[in-house]
């Protein structure tokens, strides 16, 4: 007597594990972070022209720090050697930039900006990015520990 056969079925596909590699919890906000740094020093950089026409050299200096400081940043969160100081480094840079712009559009900035100006498509999206990069960084320090 012969035992009934079974089909073969094969199992269902595994979900990728991408946020289950080693690491990956310090690797995912460290690229974000980057990449939102070095994105919002870029912004930063091509805006520094338009507003030093617009409002003379206090506002276009300005604009040059914040690229500058995004971009250092975004060298310094890449390296995992700086991970001591850089994602609280990087988040505040973030932190400060977005703030920046928003009591430019709130209350204005009187050294640089006397009156607020309106909201536009390419820094609000700016602003969101770097929150989302400063949040990114924040997951990222609390993780330094390898937790």
């Amino acid at each position: 007597m012969s035992q009934p056969s079974v089909p073969h079925v094969p199992a269902a596909p595994r979900p990728l594990r991408v946020l289950r590699l080693p690491g990956a919890a310090r690797v995912v906000p460290r690229y974000c972070v980057t990449a939102v740094c070095a994105g919002s020093a870029g912004v930063h950089a091509a805006l520094v022209q338009p507003h030093l026409a617009e409002a003379g050299p206090p506002l276009g200096a300005a604009f040059a720090a914040a690229a500058a400081v995004a971009a250092l940043a975004a060298l310094a969160v890449r390296q995992p050697r700086f991970d001591s100081w850089a994602p609280g480094a990087a988040t505040a840079v973030l932190s400060a930039i977005a703030v920046g712009y928003l009591l430019s559009r709130t209350a204005g900035i009187p050294p640089l900006i006397s009156q607020p100006e309106e909201f536009d498509p390419l820094g609000v999206i700016t602003t969101i990015a770097e929150l989302i990069g400063a949040v990114s960084g924040v997951v990222l320090q609390s993780r330094k520990d390898g937790t």
